[in-house]
């Protein structure tokens, strides 16, 4: 079962499902099973994220980061494990692999329009700022 490392964390840690173990070369992209489906209610999501201490430590991320589970997905969660690092990762049963964190969502309501209204930014993209 995923469980909430301490009194403040955001994310539940997700521990690894695998038979023995999976080795990752560095470059390396693996589907790592995670043995959990969930059943979360509609207007909520929930978000697969990587965890710190392997990205810093293994160079472990996760490739598409934050992974979405849509409130209407019952299939089993996986982590899609990416090996950034110079050495080879090997991930074993009962690993904490990566987090998941539980978020409530709003739904768009989509207008075409001809114009948009005017901001201070305006259209002023990566970098107009400024370092």
């Amino acid at each position: 079962m995923p469980t909430y490392q301490s009194e403040g964390s955001s994310g539940l840690d997700l521990r690894a499902a695998v038979d023995g173990e999976i080795t990752l070369q560095p470059g390396e992209i693996k589907l790592i099973p995670i043995g959990l489906s969930i059943s979360l209610p509609h207007g909520y999501e929930a978000q697969v994220r990587p965890r710190s201490g392997l990205a810093l430590q293994h160079g472990l991320g996760l490739v598409n980061s934050p992974g979405t589970i849509d409130s209407d997905y019952r299939g089993e969660i996986g982590v899609i494990a990416i090996n950034w690092g110079k050495k080879e990762v090997t991930v074993k049963r009962g690993d904490r692999i990566g987090q998941i964190v539980i978020t409530k969502v709003s739904r768009a309501i989509i207008e075409e329009v001809v114009e948009l209204d005017s901001t201070k930014r305006g259209d002023g993209g990566f970098g107009h700022s400024g370092v």
